[in-house]
C-alpha cells in the first residue's frame, strides 16, 4: 500500500508517522511519500519518518519530493494537510480581525474566511493534478477550513473525504471518564465542521455491536466540571442543554469575552511558531528516533489514529465496515440543509465509500446555527472560486459572528490588505 501526504514536510507530520508505525497491522504501508515545496523541512521530516519506522520495526519505505504528480502517482490514498502562507498568514487571521472587536480564529469568523480564501484555489489545483495522474486515489483533507475545503473537493468531483481531530478528542476523554476502551465509546456527533454538538453518548458492549446504553447524562453529573473545564464553557449551561457542544462554540456563545481574551493572551500562531522552530531543532538530531513530547503542544491530539482508522477502512484493509465521524455530503441526512452541504456526523465507512448515517430531528437551538453557518459557508466557497470583493463582503455579512453592514465592510478591508500577496484578484 501507497500513501502520499501533501503538506508532508509540516511539523505535524511526526505524529502521523508514530500512528502508522504503531499501527501498521491495521494500515500495511509498504511506501510513503512526503510531498512539500519547503524542500530542507521536507528532507528533515523525511529523516525523522525514517527513523521512526525503523525504531519500530516498520519496513516501509519514505520518500521525499516537491512534485505532487510524481509523488502521488499509484498512491492508494492522498493527504492533505496544507497552511497557505504558514504561521505568518495565521497571525494575520488572528489579529487583525481583533481591531474591529471581532474574534481571530484561523477556522471561524473573519480569520477563517480569510484561511479559506487562499486555501481553496490551492487544494484544488492539487486536487487536479491528483486526478491526473492517479484518478482512483481518495483525497483524505486535513485542511482547515475542513468543511469548505472539503466542499470545494466534492463539488468539483474529487472522490474527497474530511477528517476532523474534535470527536476522536471527545470519544477518548469520555472513555477515560467511563474506564472503557475507546472502540465502546460511540458518539450522537452532529453539525459542521468546528461547529458541533455530542447529543449523546453511547456506551456499547462491544466495539461491533448495533445498540449500547446511554451514558450522557452519567457523564455530565460524574464528570461535568472536567468537562467544563475542558471547554472553557459554563457548566451549568452544559447541564441545562444536556448536550457537549464542541470548544468552537465557545466562539459564537461567549464571542465578547473570547475576545477580551484574546486582546490579552496574543495568537496562538506565535506560540505555535516558537513550538515549531523548537520542533524543526530537534528534528535536525540524528539520533531522535521518536516524536518529542513537544510536539503534543503543537495540537492536533489523536488525528494519527482517526487518519488510520478512516483510510483503513476507505481501502479495505479493516476486513468490514465501521462508523466514523467525518466530513461529508449531506444528502438529505439533514433535511434543512442543501444537499452539496457538508456535515460532520457518524457515517458507514468501507471500500465502497462514506454513508452518513441518518439523523434524529436537530433540535431548533442548533439548527438554526447551522443552517445559519451553512449558508456562510456556501458564499465563502463562492469567493474562493470566483473572487472579488462584493462576493468577500456577501460571505462576512452572513457569517453569524460579523451580520452588520458597516462591520463587514471594515474586515473586508483589512482581510483584502493582508492577504493580496495569495489572492491574485484581490
Amino acid at each position: 500500500m501507497k500513501l502520499a501526504i501533501v503538506g508532508g514536510g509540516s511539523t505535524y507530520t511526526p505524529e502521523l508517522i508514530d500512528g502508522f508505525a504503531r499501527l501498521r497491522d491495521t494500515l500495511p504501508i509498504g511506501e510513503l511519500v512526503l510531498i512539500d515545496p519547503a524542500a530542507e523541512r521536507l528532507e528533515l521530516i523525511g529523516g525523522l519518518a525514517r527513523r521512526i519506522f525503523a525504531k519500530q520495526g516498520h519496513g516501509a519505505v519514505v520518500t521525499t519530493t516537491t512534485d505532487v504528480s510524481a509523488g502521488v502517482q499509484g498512491a492508494d490514498a492522498v493527504l492533505l494537510q496544507l497552511r497557505v502562507g504558514g504561521q505568518a498568514a495565521r497571525n494575520q487571521d488572528e489579529t487583525w480581525p481583533l481591531e474591529c472587536g471581532c474574534v481571530g480564529q484561523e477556522t471561524t469568523g473573519a480569520g477563517g474566511l480569510a484561511k479559506a480564501l487562499r486555501t481553496v484555489p490551492v487544494v484544488l489545483e492539487i486536487a487536479e493534478q491528483v486526478r491526473r495522474a492517479n484518478p482512483d486515489a481518495w483525497i483524505v483533507d486535513f485542511t482547515n477550513p475542513v468543511g469548505i475545503v472539503t466542499r470545494a473537493l466534492q463539488t468539483a468531483g474529487h472522490k474527497a473525504v474530511g477528517l476532523c481531530n474534535v470527536a476522536i478528542g471527545f470519544q477518548r476523554k469520555f472513555a477515560a471518564h467511563l474506564g472503557v476502551a475507546p472502540e465502546l465509546v460511540r458518539l450522537d456527533h452532529v453539525g459542521l465542521n468546528h461547529l458541533t454538538w455530542e447529543r449523546g453518548v453511547t456506551l456499547l458492549e462491544t466495539p461491533d455491536a448495533a445498540t449500547g446504553r446511554e451514558v450522557l447524562p452519567d457523564l455530565l453529573a460524574g464528570f461535568g466540571q472536567q468537562i467544563s473545564e475542558d471547554l472553557h464553557l459554563p457548566l451549568p449551561v452544559i447541564r441545562r442543554l444536556g448536550v457537549v457542544p464542541s470548544y468552537y462554540l465557545r466562539y459564537f456563545y461567549q464571542h465578547d469575552q473570547v475576545v477580551e481574551e484574546l486582546k490579552v493572551q496574543g495568537s496562538r500562531a506565535a506560540k505555535v511558531a516558537a513550538i515549531e522552530q523548537e520542533l524543526l531543532t530537534m528534528y535536525a538530531d540524528p539520533t531522535l528516533d521518536t516524536k518529542p513530547e513537544l510536539l503534543g503542544q503543537r495540537g492536533g491530539a489523536f488525528y494519527s489514529e482517526a487518519a488510520v482508522q478512516l483510510i483503513a477502512s476507505l481501502l479495505g484493509t479493516d476486513g468490514g465496515t465501521s462508523v466514523q465521524v467525518v466530513n461529508t455530503r449531506n444528502d438529505g441526512v439533514l433535511p434543512f440543509l442543501p444537499d452539496d452541504a457538508v456535515i460532520e456526523v457518524p457515517a458507514e465507512v468501507d471500500a465502497n465509500g462514506v454513508r452518513p448515517l441518518p439523523q434524529r430531528p436537530v433540535e431548533p437551538l442548533y439548527a438554526g446555527l447551522i443552517a445559519s453557518v451553512t449558508a456562510y459557508e456556501q458564499l465563502a466557497l463562492e469567493a474562493a472560486l470566483k473572487g472579488g470583493r462584493d462576493r468577500v463582503f456577501d460571505a462576512l455579512l452572513a457569517h453569524p459572528l460579523v451580520g452588520q453592514i458597516e462591520l463587514a465592510d471594515q474586515l473586508t478591508d483589512r482581510l483584502l490588505a493582508h492577504n493580496g500577496a495569495h489572492l491574485p484578484w484581490a
